[in-house]
């Protein structure tokens, strides 16, 4: 059952160093053939790029604040991911100083699944010069009761 006392939980701050080679991986494991993400020294992310966090945060104990959110492993799953630049997206090379938080908990009544309850975690990413670069926005929803067999 979700804990709503999760609500405002930030993570320890944790840094994402963008690398070339990685955005290449990370380019051709998603089938991307746009050529920004493979041209030159300091080639552009591809959107989906920043889901990648993950591993950046394990670096760092306490970055994730998700566990905090006690999300039932039956009955909850990612509803949403969604991922907003402000300006360019960031290059090879560069270094993103990022923060996780549980930003909102909201519940929405539903006939097959009783009450659900969405969790909407934000994880902001800055440069050097602490302007907000992009956002990773993640959002899971735990059903009130066990889903039906058919």
């Amino acid at each position: 059952m979700v804990d709503k006392s999760a609500l405002g939980a930030e993570g320890q701050p944790f840094v994402m160093d963008i690398e070339r080679g990685k955005i290449h991986e990370f380019a051709r494991a998603t089938r991307s053939a746009h050529s920004s993400h493979f041209d030159g020294d300091h080639p552009v992310i591809p959107p989906t790029f920043l889901t990648t966090q993950f591993f950046w945060e394990e670096l760092v104990e306490g970055s994730n604040p998700w566990h905090l959110v006690q999300m039932s492993q039956k009955r909850g799953m990612h509803a949403e991911q969604e991922y907003v630049f402000h300006g360019p997206p960031p290059r090879a090379g560069e270094r993103l100083f990022a923060r996780s938080m549980v930003t909102e908990i909201w519940e929405k009544e539903s006939r097959s699944a009783g009450t659900l309850t969405f969790v909407k975690m934000v994880t902001e990413f800055r440069d050097a010069e602490g302007r907000l670069r992009a956002e990773a926005i993640l959002t899971g929803v735990e059903t009130a009761k066990p889903p039906e067999s058919p």
